[in-house]
């Protein structure tokens, strides 16, 4: 399951994230549900308030060169791929 915190302090994450603009430049490819219970494995995403109840929590990185892990956001749940 991939609940989703997004943090505003790097330090405070698990991973920081680059959001990558090309998806054949990305590491992972997600998508993003709206119910937290079609969260399933890690490409699909779910955001959640509560940092407690996260799986992953992420920074969102600005510069791709510092970012753990390089991420495409996709419309096709089918299209995803990658992992933590």
């Amino acid at each position: 399951m991939a609940l989703i915190y997004v943090c505003k302090n790097k330090y405070e994450a698990d991973l920081s994230v680059y959001e990558e603009k090309n998806k054949h430049q990305a590491d992972m490819i997600y998508f993003v549900t709206k119910n937290q219970y079609q969260a399933k494995g890690d490409a699909i995403w779910f955001f959640t308030d509560n940092k407690h109840r996260a799986d992953k929590k992420i920074f969102w990185e600005k510069s791709k060169y510092r970012a753990d892990l390089k991420a495409h956001q996709t419309n096709n749940k089918y299209q995803t791929k990658g992992g933590f």
